[in-house]
């Protein structure tokens, strides 16, 4: 089998520089590089690796990183929690040249966030609003954080027209599942699947089309069962595969082999 790993943040693992949060949680194992975790990747038989941006010095860590290694490729963006250290001034638009760099497939991760709300609502949706139009204007698709922000986060994405991207880590309802693949969006699934509980959330996971649906780590964050509360890397995509196919009543062979193609042909990796 051979998977894609649509969403990890695997290019400041081992470093002292990158997206504070993830660059943290990676320091608890300092020996742990990047370099490693895609060759440990490789022999999981996760072939093909998305690096994800948070932030700009993090985008322009995923896109150094991903010029490095033949298997990676690099999504630019600014996570909701970011959005209002990127109002005004020279970040936003050096975020945006970023995008002409050959290896960068995606915008993102880029979206709302009201759980947590580390940046106000209306900065976050003008930082969303900004990504989308740099993602149309370079042609690319985008990979969108939502939480608890869907009613706010519809008005936006529908004022756009030619938008494609995926909803990553999907976590949220049927309808709004509904509402996404309406729209022509894929959705990304990565190790909360493996512990969920509740039958409504496992029901979701369930339904989703296979020719809709991405496979992702979310490395380091999201281990999944059994190695909830460890770090996460990209190998253990196979986990999530296994789990989802069991749960779907599908060949894990043919899961693979249809993921990788949505993941492909989403990215055009």
């Amino acid at each position: 089998m051979k998977l894609v790993d649509t969403h990890c943040h695997i290019q400041s693992a081992g470093l002292d520089s990158g997206e504070r949060t993830t660059r943290q949680l990676w320091a608890k194992n300092p020996d742990l590089s990047g370099d490693a975790l895609v060759e440990r990747a490789a022999e999981a038989g996760v072939t093909r690796l998305i690096c994800v941006g948070c932030d700009l010095e993090d985008s322009r860590l995923a896109v150094a990183f991903a010029a490095k290694h033949d298997g990676c490729w690099a999504s630019i963006g600014i996570h909701p929690h970011e959005a209002q250290h990127y109002l005004g001034g020279r970040k936003v638009p050096d975020l945006a040249a970023l995008a002409m760099e050959p290896k960068v497939v995606a915008i993102g991760e880029c979206g709302l966030d009201y759980y947590y709300q580390h940046s106000p609502k209306a900065d976050q949706v003008k930082v969303l609003e900004f990504q989308i139009e740099l993602a149309l204007a370079a042609d690319l698709p985008l990979i969108f954080h939502v939480r608890e922000a869907f009613d706010d986060f519809w008005p936006v994405f529908d004022a756009y027209k030619g938008l494609r991207g995926v909803l990553h880590s999907y976590t949220d309802s049927a309808d709004n599942l509904r509402k996404g693949l309406d729209r022509g969006l894929y959705i990304g699934v990565n190790g909360i699947a493996t512990f969920a509980k509740k039958p409504d959330q496992l029901a979701v996971y369930k339904s989703v089309p296979v020719d809709r649906l991405v496979l992702e780590t979310d490395a380091p964050f999201l281990a999944p069962h059994p190695h909830r509360g460890s770090l996460n890397e990209p190998k253990l995509l196979v986990e999530v595969a296994g789990f989802l196919a069991t749960l779907r009543g599908e060949d894990q062979a043919g899961l693979a082999t249809t993921t990788t193609a949505n993941a492909r042909k989403l990215f055009g990796i």
